[in-house]
């Protein structure tokens, strides 16, 4: 009778294990707490997998037995795979290989564009460098697309449903940067353009000569140096009131910095945005909170290179709740100049990025003095907007999009020798604008999902202090509370017994 017992106690945890297993594997919950909710597929990722029409294959290259952290990025590119395959109705398959188990699936990651990282590894107290995989192969038809490497922490979602998405996009939309007065080409935008091309062909536009822009999805002008003709702004002007969108980045300073010396710029773009009611004053926007520029001082027969604080470098941190600026966390602005807005209500004002609280402004032309002694006399004005979204008739009937920044040099990294790395965020907004103004798919609030970088806040001398005394001291408060609660919980015991030996 026991044993009958225990059989079917066993049967029926069998059974009941069976059927969880059968359920979770039909149901598929997890409760995302992060801030960006990071670990849930957006709503643009679902609509992809829904429209998949060919079967399409993910073969994920990632070696094993690696430090836990990288470890992680294998573990959540499995379990959002999961989520992939299950979304689309079976037509995702995924796979992971091991390319370091042989040298057949090695030969195999390398020959489909995967190549080896190394990371360091810490084994017995010792580092030592270790060859790993984390790259992603998918497959559609006879068309491929390659993640080379998972950087873990980074937009994960964003690399997989763009690279999904690109497999299925027969003819990209166009985006058309216009050229021929001075503004930035190709080569100088190359992180933009690795960005944007996976979804858009950037192709450089002369309107003096080819003013049917039809065919432009949006165009954008990036630091212009030159005059723009009437006649040319005129089919900007065209452009928008056939509903049109437009991104510009303006200089309305320009900085010398061999001469310490900065001066007024204009390319008649300035008078066309005013027309519509938005001004961008010739001078120089400053802020403390600021990147730094590198000075050579010399003491005695020794030459060493300080980094100071430089205003005119804002690094913008606030931003408006936007599509356009979601997820980033800070973006420098060299030499940049504040926008305002004083036309009607006819067009919808937008500001999306600000300096600090505190801010000023230098008019141009001025000398650079790089030793001066900021003070808070030198902020008086509140924070300023330095990017900003019009939208309405802009010009003509039809309701048109316009993003103006006025820094024309934030997303160039430039070319040649001359070339530099931008920070990520930098690229983001700039693509992020464009990506707004084009794209109807919602893969824009994907490409800042995942923390880049987190600066720290920055705090008052006064609450500084506060807090460190805090950390030092409530810990021994705690404990002394602790001790004269418990002495007195004794104390009151001994009083108790004490009263009942009286009593007997």
């Amino acid at each position: 009778m026991k044993d009958s017992r225990i059989i079917l106690s066993v049967v029926l945890i069998v059974g009941i294990l069976v059927v969880i297993n059968f359920i979770s594997d039909q149901l598929y919950y997890r409760l995302d707490l992060t801030e960006d909710k990071r670990y849930t597929l957006s709503e643009a990722t679902k609509d992809i997998l829904k429209d998949i029409e060919e079967p399409v294959t993910v073969k994920a290259f990632f070696s094993e037995n690696l430090p836990p952290d990288i470890a992680k990025t294998r573990r959540d590119l499995q379990e959002m795979l999961v989520e992939y395959s299950s979304l689309s109705d079976g037509m995702l398959v995924f796979e992971f290989i091991n390319p370091s188990e042989n040298e057949e699936l090695e030969n195999q990651a390398i020959k489909a564009g995967i190549q080896p990282v190394m990371i360091n590894v810490r084994e017995k107290d010792q580092v030592k460098q270790q060859k790993a995989y984390l790259g992603v192969l998918i497959e559609m038809g006879e068309e491929k697309e390659i993640i080379p490497f998972m950087q873990p922490g980074l937009a994960m979602e964003y690399s997989l449903s763009t690279s999904i998405k690109k497999l299925s996009v027969i003819d990209k939309p166009v985006i058309g940067l216009v050229s021929g007065h001075g503004e930035a080409s190709i080569a100088e935008l190359q992180q933009l353009n690795a960005q944007l091309s996976i979804l858009y062909q950037l192709k450089e536009v002369d309107i003096s000569t080819d003013s049917d822009l039809s065919t432009y999805k949006t165009l954008t002008l990036i630091r212009p140096k030159d005059t723009i003709p009437a006649g040319e702004l005129a089919i900007l002007d065209a452009f928008l009131a056939q509903g049109g969108n437009l991104v510009i980045a303006l200089n309305r300073v320009e900085a010398d910095m061999q001469q310490s010396f900065g001066k007024i710029m204009s390319t008649g773009l300035e008078s066309w945005l005013s027309q519509k009611g938005l001004n961008i004053p010739s001078s120089f926007l400053v802020d403390p909170n600021s990147g730094a520029v590198s000075v050579q001082q010399q003491q005695g027969i020794f030459v060493y290179n300080t980094q100071i604080q430089f205003p005119y470098l804002p690094i913008a941190q606030n931003f408006r709740d936007h599509p356009v600026t979601k997820g980033l966390e800070q973006v420098i602005f060299p030499f940049a100049s504040p926008l305002n807005y004083e036309g009607d209500s006819s067009i919808k004002w937008t500001p999306l990025v600000y300096s600090s609280d505190k801010s000023g402004t230098q008019t141009a032309p001025t000398y650079f003095n790089i030793q001066k002694q900021w003070t808070e006399a030198d902020y008086p004005l509140g924070k300023q907007v330095i990017g900003a979204l019009l939208e309405g008739k802009i010009s003509g009937t039809a309701n048109s999009r316009l993003i103006v920044f006025g820094d024309g040099d934030f997303a160039v990294t430039g070319e040649g020798q001359g070339a530099q790395r931008m920070q990520a965020d930098n690229i983001s907004l700039m693509a992020n604008s464009i990506d707004f103004l084009s794209d109807d798919t919602g893969l824009i609030e994907l490409r800042t999902k995942g923390v880049t970088s987190r600066p720290l806040v920055d705090l008052e001398d006064g609450t500084k202090t506060t807090l460190k005394f805090l950390n030092f001291l409530l810990p021994i408060i705690l404990v002394v509370i602790y001790g004269i609660a418990r002495m007195q919980v004794k104390r009151n015991v001994r009083i108790k017994r004490m009263e009942e030996n009286y009593g007997n």
